[in-house]
């Protein structure tokens, strides 16, 4: 398989899949800075202009972070990534679209502003709400969502490496990890495992 990738963003959490199940991949960088995701070349991959792009075994291309990561847990059951129990499953989705529907979009708010508004100055009201909404996206994943060392209780699954990468961006939106000590246990525990170990090793956290 084929992953195209930037440093630091939610294209990171496919390289930790793919790492935890062990599957045989190829990293791709796209040079997000100087706008690469927009050449004629990555369109062509994935029009939407985003990353994370995983190229199949059989050349399918996928572009969505839920979805790729689905894909790679399917593909290595052994791993236990994905619950067999359905209702287990679904909390572990809810809690992936959660970060995908609200989380992630709040923090988008801080940089990305011109998505939803063209006055600079609703950019900047925008970006002053970023810590509000994140600290309280924050308290949500800490108080309802993590219901043990991990989302599923004793069981690691897809929604802690989606939540892994969505609250390393906290910081830097203004929203202290010592005010939220569950989830400063919670990305200790993620900092240790070898997968999150192997992609620091290679820059993409």
């Amino acid at each position: 398989m084929r992953l195209w990738f930037a440093p630091r963003t939610i294209s990171v959490a496919a390289a930790i899949a793919l790492e935890e199940t062990r599957t045989d991949h190829e990293l791709v960088p796209v040079d997000v800075a100087a706008g690469e995701q927009h050449s004629d070349a990555y369109l062509k991959l994935n029009p939407k202009g985003r990353v994370p792009v995983l190229q199949t075994a059989d050349g399918t291309l996928l572009t969505e972070t839920g979805a790729i990561l689905e894909f790679i847990g399917a593909g290595a059951p052994d791993a236990g990534l994905v619950p067999a129990d359905p209702v287990a499953a679904a909390q572990m989705r809810s809690v992936m679209y959660y970060m995908a529907s609200t989380m992630h979009v709040n923090h988008a708010h801080n940089r990305r502003g011109h998505r939803w508004a063209k006055n600079p100055e609703s950019h900047a009201d925008m970006t002053a709400m970023v810590p509000e909404t994140m600290a309280a996206s924050a308290a949500y994943f800490q108080n309802d969502c993590l219901q043990g060392n991990w989302v599923l209780g004793d069981a690691f699954s897809l929604a802690d490496i989606y939540a892994f990468v969505v609250c390393s961006w906290l910081e830097g939106d203004g929203v202290p990890l010592t005010a939220f000590p569950g989830i400063a246990g919670f990305m200790d525990r993620m900092q240790m495992r070898p997968s999150v170990r192997a992609v620091a090793e290679k820059g993409l956290i």
